[in-house]
Protein backbone atom coordinates (compact mmCIF):
# COMPACT_ATOMS: atom_id res chain seq x y z
CA UNK A 1 0.00 0.00 0.00
CA UNK A 2 1.41 3.36 -1.03
CA UNK A 3 1.30 5.79 1.88
CA UNK A 4 2.69 8.93 0.23
CA UNK A 5 2.65 10.67 -3.15
CA UNK A 6 5.88 11.49 -5.10
CA UNK A 7 5.54 15.16 -4.12
CA UNK A 8 5.14 14.15 -0.49
CA UNK A 9 8.31 12.01 -0.64
CA UNK A 10 10.24 14.85 -2.27
CA UNK A 11 9.31 17.28 0.48
CA UNK A 12 10.21 14.83 3.23
CA UNK A 13 13.57 13.98 1.65
CA UNK A 14 14.50 17.69 1.46
CA UNK A 15 12.82 18.90 4.62
CA UNK A 16 16.08 19.28 6.50
CA UNK A 17 17.31 21.75 3.87
CA UNK A 18 14.36 24.05 4.58
CA UNK A 19 15.47 26.80 6.94
CA UNK A 20 13.25 29.82 7.04
CA UNK A 21 14.86 30.85 10.33
CA UNK A 22 17.95 29.73 12.18
CA UNK A 23 15.75 28.45 15.02
CA UNK A 24 14.11 25.15 13.86
CA UNK A 25 11.13 25.73 16.16
CA UNK A 26 10.40 29.10 14.57
CA UNK A 27 10.94 27.55 11.15
CA UNK A 28 8.42 24.81 11.96
CA UNK A 29 5.93 27.43 13.16
CA UNK A 30 6.41 29.30 9.88
CA UNK A 31 5.80 26.06 7.95
CA UNK A 32 2.52 25.47 9.81
CA UNK A 33 1.38 29.06 9.11
CA UNK A 34 2.29 28.76 5.44
CA UNK A 35 0.39 25.50 5.09
CA UNK A 36 -2.56 27.04 6.95
CA UNK A 37 -2.68 29.80 4.35
CA UNK A 38 -2.21 27.23 1.60
CA UNK A 39 -5.16 25.23 2.95
CA UNK A 40 -7.33 28.35 2.88
CA UNK A 41 -6.27 29.14 -0.70
CA UNK A 42 -6.88 25.59 -1.91
CA UNK A 43 -10.36 25.31 -0.33
CA UNK A 44 -11.30 28.79 -1.56
CA UNK A 45 -10.29 28.00 -5.14
CA UNK A 46 -11.99 24.62 -4.82
CA UNK A 47 -15.21 26.28 -3.69
CA UNK A 48 -15.12 28.95 -6.39
CA UNK A 49 -14.47 26.37 -9.09
CA UNK A 50 -17.40 24.22 -7.98
CA UNK A 51 -19.70 27.25 -7.82
CA UNK A 52 -18.76 28.15 -11.40
CA UNK A 53 -19.58 24.60 -12.47
CA UNK A 54 -22.80 24.68 -10.45
CA UNK A 55 -23.98 27.69 -12.41
CA UNK A 56 -23.65 25.77 -15.67
CA UNK A 57 -25.23 22.46 -14.64
CA UNK A 58 -28.52 21.30 -13.16
CA UNK A 59 -26.96 18.59 -10.99
CA UNK A 60 -26.64 18.92 -7.22
CA UNK A 61 -23.43 16.89 -7.11
CA UNK A 62 -21.12 19.92 -7.16
CA UNK A 63 -22.90 21.50 -4.17
CA UNK A 64 -22.71 18.22 -2.26
CA UNK A 65 -19.01 17.83 -3.07
CA UNK A 66 -18.32 21.33 -1.71
CA UNK A 67 -20.19 20.62 1.52
CA UNK A 68 -18.60 17.20 2.02
CA UNK A 69 -14.97 17.90 1.03
CA UNK A 70 -14.19 21.49 1.97
CA UNK A 71 -13.36 20.94 5.64
CA UNK A 72 -11.60 17.53 5.22
CA UNK A 73 -9.28 18.98 2.53
CA UNK A 74 -8.60 22.06 4.66
CA UNK A 75 -7.54 20.05 7.69
CA UNK A 76 -5.59 17.52 5.61
CA UNK A 77 -3.38 20.27 4.14
CA UNK A 78 -2.74 21.68 7.63
CA UNK A 79 -1.86 18.19 8.92
CA UNK A 80 0.51 17.84 5.98
CA UNK A 81 2.21 21.04 7.10
CA UNK A 82 2.39 19.77 10.68
CA UNK A 83 4.10 16.63 9.39
CA UNK A 84 6.78 18.68 7.62
CA UNK A 85 7.15 20.93 10.65
CA UNK A 86 7.72 17.93 12.92
CA UNK A 87 10.29 16.52 10.52
CA UNK A 88 11.98 19.92 10.51
CA UNK A 89 12.58 19.85 14.26
CA UNK A 90 13.76 16.22 14.15
CA UNK A 91 10.99 14.55 16.15
CA UNK A 92 11.40 10.94 17.25
CA UNK A 93 9.96 7.94 15.38
CA UNK A 94 6.90 7.54 17.63
CA UNK A 95 5.67 11.09 16.94
CA UNK A 96 6.30 10.59 13.22
CA UNK A 97 4.27 7.38 13.22
CA UNK A 98 1.43 9.09 15.12
CA UNK A 99 1.31 11.93 12.60
CA UNK A 100 1.58 9.48 9.68
CA UNK A 101 -1.33 7.53 11.12
CA UNK A 102 -3.42 10.70 11.44
CA UNK A 103 -2.53 11.68 7.87
CA UNK A 104 -3.48 8.25 6.55
CA UNK A 105 -6.83 8.40 8.34
CA UNK A 106 -7.40 11.94 7.07
CA UNK A 107 -6.63 10.94 3.50
CA UNK A 108 -9.01 7.97 3.68
CA UNK A 109 -11.62 10.22 5.26
CA UNK A 110 -11.44 12.52 2.21
CA UNK A 111 -11.86 9.53 -0.10
CA UNK A 112 -14.87 8.24 1.87
CA UNK A 113 -16.48 11.70 1.95
CA UNK A 114 -15.99 11.89 -1.82
CA UNK A 115 -17.75 8.53 -2.21
CA UNK A 116 -20.51 9.69 0.15
CA UNK A 117 -20.99 12.79 -1.99
CA UNK A 118 -21.26 10.68 -5.13
CA UNK A 119 -23.79 8.39 -3.43
CA UNK A 120 -25.82 11.33 -2.15
CA UNK A 121 -25.73 13.09 -5.52
CA UNK A 122 -26.83 9.92 -7.29
CA UNK A 123 -29.61 9.42 -4.76
CA UNK A 124 -31.03 12.92 -5.15
CA UNK A 125 -30.84 12.71 -8.94
CA UNK A 126 -32.53 9.32 -8.89
CA UNK A 127 -35.23 10.53 -6.49
CA UNK A 128 -36.27 13.28 -8.92
CA UNK A 129 -36.86 10.74 -11.68
CA UNK A 130 -38.96 8.25 -9.74
CA UNK A 131 -41.47 8.07 -6.92
CA UNK A 132 -39.96 4.80 -5.74
CA UNK A 133 -38.62 4.41 -2.22
CA UNK A 134 -35.46 2.89 -3.64
CA UNK A 135 -33.29 5.86 -2.69
CA UNK A 136 -34.63 5.84 0.88
CA UNK A 137 -33.58 2.21 1.25
CA UNK A 138 -30.30 2.08 -0.66
CA UNK A 139 -28.69 5.38 0.33
CA UNK A 140 -28.38 4.60 4.07
CA UNK A 141 -27.13 1.11 3.16
CA UNK A 142 -24.45 2.46 0.81
CA UNK A 143 -23.38 5.07 3.38
CA UNK A 144 -22.98 2.36 6.03
CA UNK A 145 -21.03 0.11 3.67
CA UNK A 146 -18.65 2.96 2.79
CA UNK A 147 -18.04 3.65 6.48
CA UNK A 148 -17.29 -0.01 7.19
CA UNK A 149 -14.83 -0.11 4.29
CA UNK A 150 -13.21 3.10 5.60
CA UNK A 151 -12.72 1.64 9.07
CA UNK A 152 -11.21 -1.61 7.74
CA UNK A 153 -8.78 0.06 5.33
CA UNK A 154 -7.79 2.71 7.89
CA UNK A 155 -7.11 0.05 10.51
CA UNK A 156 -4.94 -2.00 8.11
CA UNK A 157 -3.03 1.11 6.95
CA UNK A 158 -2.33 2.30 10.50
CA UNK A 159 -1.10 -1.15 11.50
CA UNK A 160 1.30 -1.16 8.55
CA UNK A 161 2.57 2.30 9.52
CA UNK A 162 3.40 0.89 12.96
CA UNK A 163 5.14 -2.10 11.29
CA UNK A 164 2.57 -4.58 12.56
CA UNK A 165 2.15 -7.75 10.50
CA UNK A 166 -1.45 -7.58 9.33
CA UNK A 167 -1.45 -11.01 7.67
CA UNK A 168 -2.82 -12.96 10.68
CA UNK A 169 -5.42 -10.27 11.30
CA UNK A 170 -6.59 -10.38 7.68
CA UNK A 171 -6.82 -14.17 7.87
CA UNK A 172 -8.85 -13.94 11.07
CA UNK A 173 -11.01 -11.26 9.53
CA UNK A 174 -11.70 -13.50 6.54
CA UNK A 175 -12.65 -16.45 8.73
CA UNK A 176 -14.77 -14.19 10.93
CA UNK A 177 -16.47 -12.80 7.83
CA UNK A 178 -17.38 -16.31 6.67
CA UNK A 179 -18.80 -17.19 10.09
CA UNK A 180 -20.68 -13.90 10.28
CA UNK A 181 -22.02 -14.37 6.75
CA UNK A 182 -23.36 -17.83 7.63
CA UNK A 183 -24.93 -16.51 10.82
CA UNK A 184 -26.59 -13.63 8.99
CA UNK A 185 -27.51 -15.63 5.90
CA UNK A 186 -31.26 -15.16 6.31
CA UNK A 187 -30.95 -11.46 7.12
CA UNK A 188 -28.68 -10.86 4.13
CA UNK A 189 -31.10 -12.78 1.91
CA UNK A 190 -33.92 -10.52 3.08
CA UNK A 191 -31.85 -7.36 2.54
CA UNK A 192 -30.80 -8.26 -0.99
CA UNK A 193 -34.31 -9.54 -1.66
CA UNK A 194 -35.69 -6.12 -0.72
CA UNK A 195 -33.17 -4.39 -2.98
CA UNK A 196 -34.07 -6.65 -5.92
CA UNK A 197 -37.79 -5.99 -5.39
CA UNK A 198 -37.23 -2.24 -5.41
CA UNK A 199 -34.92 -2.34 -8.42
CA UNK A 200 -37.43 -4.46 -10.37
CA UNK A 201 -40.25 -2.13 -9.23
CA UNK A 202 -42.31 -5.16 -8.21
CA UNK A 203 -44.58 -3.00 -6.07
CA UNK A 204 -44.84 0.35 -4.33
CA UNK A 205 -46.43 1.62 -1.14
CA UNK A 206 -50.22 1.64 -1.60
CA UNK A 207 -50.33 -1.26 -4.08
CA UNK A 208 -52.84 -4.05 -3.53
CA UNK A 209 -51.21 -7.49 -3.72
CA UNK A 210 -52.07 -11.12 -3.20
CA UNK A 211 -49.39 -13.32 -1.65
CA UNK A 212 -48.67 -16.82 -2.84
CA UNK A 213 -50.03 -18.07 0.48
CA UNK A 214 -53.40 -16.44 -0.30
CA UNK A 215 -53.44 -13.29 1.85
CA UNK A 216 -54.65 -10.11 0.16
CA UNK A 217 -53.63 -6.70 1.40
CA UNK A 218 -52.17 -3.27 0.66
CA UNK A 219 -48.45 -2.47 0.89
CA UNK A 220 -48.10 -0.34 4.02
CA UNK A 221 -44.32 0.04 4.21
CA UNK A 222 -41.29 -1.35 2.37
CA UNK A 223 -38.35 -1.88 4.69
CA UNK A 224 -34.81 -3.08 4.15
CA UNK A 225 -35.52 -6.49 5.71
CA UNK A 226 -39.29 -6.95 5.49
CA UNK A 227 -42.44 -5.51 3.94
CA UNK A 228 -45.56 -4.56 5.91
CA UNK A 229 -48.83 -5.61 4.30
CA UNK A 230 -52.12 -4.25 5.67
CA UNK A 231 -54.90 -6.79 5.18
CA UNK A 232 -58.54 -5.98 4.48
CA UNK A 233 -59.23 -6.72 8.17
CA UNK A 234 -56.80 -3.94 9.16
CA UNK A 235 -54.13 -6.41 10.28
CA UNK A 236 -50.42 -5.98 9.56
CA UNK A 237 -48.46 -8.88 8.08
CA UNK A 238 -44.67 -8.67 8.22
CA UNK A 239 -43.42 -10.51 5.14
CA UNK A 240 -39.65 -11.16 4.78
CA UNK A 241 -38.33 -9.67 1.56
CA UNK A 242 -36.43 -12.86 0.80
CA UNK A 243 -39.76 -14.73 0.70
CA UNK A 244 -41.34 -12.11 -1.57
CA UNK A 245 -38.38 -12.17 -3.96
CA UNK A 246 -38.70 -15.95 -4.42
CA UNK A 247 -42.48 -16.32 -4.56
CA UNK A 248 -45.31 -15.38 -6.91
CA UNK A 249 -46.99 -12.10 -5.96
CA UNK A 250 -50.15 -10.90 -7.70
CA UNK A 251 -50.09 -7.11 -8.01
CA UNK A 252 -53.55 -5.69 -8.72
CA UNK A 253 -52.16 -2.24 -9.60
CA UNK A 254 -50.02 -3.29 -12.57
CA UNK A 255 -49.97 -2.69 -15.50
CA UNK A 256 -52.61 -0.10 -14.50
CA UNK A 257 -55.22 0.48 -11.80
CA UNK A 258 -58.14 -0.97 -13.79
CA UNK A 259 -59.48 -4.32 -12.58
CA UNK A 260 -61.92 -6.77 -14.16
CA UNK A 261 -64.78 -8.18 -12.16
CA UNK A 262 -67.28 -10.96 -12.83
CA UNK A 263 -70.84 -11.74 -11.76
CA UNK A 264 -72.40 -15.12 -12.52
CA UNK A 265 -76.15 -15.77 -12.59
CA UNK A 266 -78.64 -18.17 -14.06
CA UNK A 267 -81.94 -17.83 -15.93
CA UNK A 268 -84.64 -20.40 -16.59
CA UNK A 269 -84.76 -22.54 -19.69
CA UNK A 270 -86.93 -20.86 -22.29
CA UNK A 271 -85.70 -17.37 -21.47
CA UNK A 272 -84.78 -15.04 -24.34
CA UNK A 273 -80.96 -15.00 -24.09
CA UNK A 274 -80.56 -11.85 -26.18
CA UNK A 275 -83.09 -10.04 -24.00
CA UNK A 276 -81.22 -11.13 -20.89
CA UNK A 277 -77.92 -9.88 -22.33
CA UNK A 278 -79.44 -6.50 -23.17
CA UNK A 279 -80.95 -6.07 -19.69
CA UNK A 280 -77.71 -6.99 -17.92
CA UNK A 281 -75.55 -4.78 -20.15
CA UNK A 282 -77.79 -1.75 -19.58
CA UNK A 283 -77.81 -2.40 -15.84
CA UNK A 284 -74.06 -2.80 -15.43
CA UNK A 285 -73.19 0.15 -17.69
CA UNK A 286 -75.10 2.53 -15.41
CA UNK A 287 -73.06 1.56 -12.32
CA UNK A 288 -70.57 4.18 -11.14
CA UNK A 289 -66.86 3.52 -11.82
CA UNK A 290 -67.62 0.88 -14.47
CA UNK A 291 -65.42 1.54 -17.51
CA UNK A 292 -66.79 2.17 -20.97
CA UNK A 293 -63.54 0.89 -22.48
CA UNK A 294 -63.25 -2.05 -22.28
CA UNK A 295 -67.04 -2.31 -22.31
CA UNK A 296 -68.96 -4.95 -20.31
CA UNK A 297 -69.51 -8.37 -21.91
CA UNK A 298 -72.33 -10.85 -21.17
CA UNK A 299 -71.95 -14.55 -21.99
CA UNK A 300 -74.10 -17.62 -21.69
CA UNK A 301 -71.41 -20.18 -21.03
CA UNK A 302 -73.26 -23.34 -19.99
CA UNK A 303 -76.61 -25.11 -20.16
CA UNK A 304 -76.73 -26.33 -16.59
CA UNK A 305 -78.90 -28.90 -14.83
CA UNK A 306 -81.65 -26.45 -13.96
CA UNK A 307 -80.66 -23.10 -15.52
CA UNK A 308 -78.90 -21.37 -18.38
CA UNK A 309 -75.69 -20.25 -16.70
CA UNK A 310 -74.58 -16.71 -17.64
CA UNK A 311 -71.90 -14.29 -16.55
CA UNK A 312 -71.02 -10.65 -17.09
CA UNK A 313 -67.48 -9.27 -17.20
CA UNK A 314 -66.95 -5.58 -16.50
CA UNK A 315 -63.98 -3.33 -15.67
CA UNK A 316 -63.82 -0.82 -12.83
CA UNK A 317 -61.54 2.22 -13.06
CA UNK A 318 -59.68 1.50 -9.79
CA UNK A 319 -58.89 -1.71 -7.97
CA UNK A 320 -60.23 -0.47 -4.62
CA UNK A 321 -63.70 -0.04 -6.20
CA UNK A 322 -63.90 -3.64 -7.43
CA UNK A 323 -65.43 -5.17 -4.29
CA UNK A 324 -68.24 -2.61 -3.72
CA UNK A 325 -69.13 -2.47 -7.44
CA UNK A 326 -69.33 -6.26 -7.70
CA UNK A 327 -71.77 -6.36 -4.79
CA UNK A 328 -73.77 -3.55 -6.34
CA UNK A 329 -73.83 -5.34 -9.72
CA UNK A 330 -75.19 -8.52 -8.10
CA UNK A 331 -78.05 -6.63 -6.50
CA UNK A 332 -78.96 -4.55 -9.56
CA UNK A 333 -78.80 -7.50 -11.98
CA UNK A 334 -81.16 -9.48 -9.77
CA UNK A 335 -83.60 -6.58 -9.46
CA UNK A 336 -83.48 -5.82 -13.20
CA UNK A 337 -84.18 -9.44 -14.22
CA UNK A 338 -86.95 -9.71 -11.66
CA UNK A 339 -88.51 -6.46 -12.93
CA UNK A 340 -88.32 -7.74 -16.53
CA UNK A 341 -90.07 -10.97 -15.35
CA UNK A 342 -87.08 -13.11 -16.31
CA UNK A 343 -87.30 -16.25 -14.22
CA UNK A 344 -84.23 -16.93 -12.03
CA UNK A 345 -84.54 -20.57 -11.00
CA UNK A 346 -83.22 -22.14 -7.86
CA UNK A 347 -81.80 -25.70 -7.88
CA UNK A 348 -84.58 -28.16 -8.74
CA UNK A 349 -84.90 -31.78 -9.73
CA UNK A 350 -87.75 -33.24 -11.77
CA UNK A 351 -88.74 -36.74 -10.61
CA UNK A 352 -90.69 -39.05 -12.90
CA UNK A 353 -92.55 -41.83 -11.10
CA UNK A 354 -93.10 -44.89 -13.26
CA UNK A 355 -96.25 -46.90 -12.42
Amino acid sequence: MVSTTPIYNYILNNVHNIRYLDNPWLGSAAIVIIFGLLAWVITTIFGLYLRIIAGKTDTVLDDILLDYLKKPIYYFVILFGVKIAVMNIGANAIINEIINSILAISFLYIVIKFLDALIEGWGQTFAKKTESKLDDILLPLFHKISKVIFIIIALVWVLKIWNVNVGPYLTGLGIGGIVLGLALQDSLKNIFGGISLLVDNTYNVGDKIKLESGEVGIIHEIGLRSTKVSTLNNEIIFVPNGYLANSRVLNFTQPNEKLRSKVEFGVAYGSDVEKVKKIVLQTVSKIENVCKDPEPVVQMFEMGDFALKCRVFFWVDHWDKEGPRTIEANEKIYNALKKAKVNIPFPTHTVYVKK
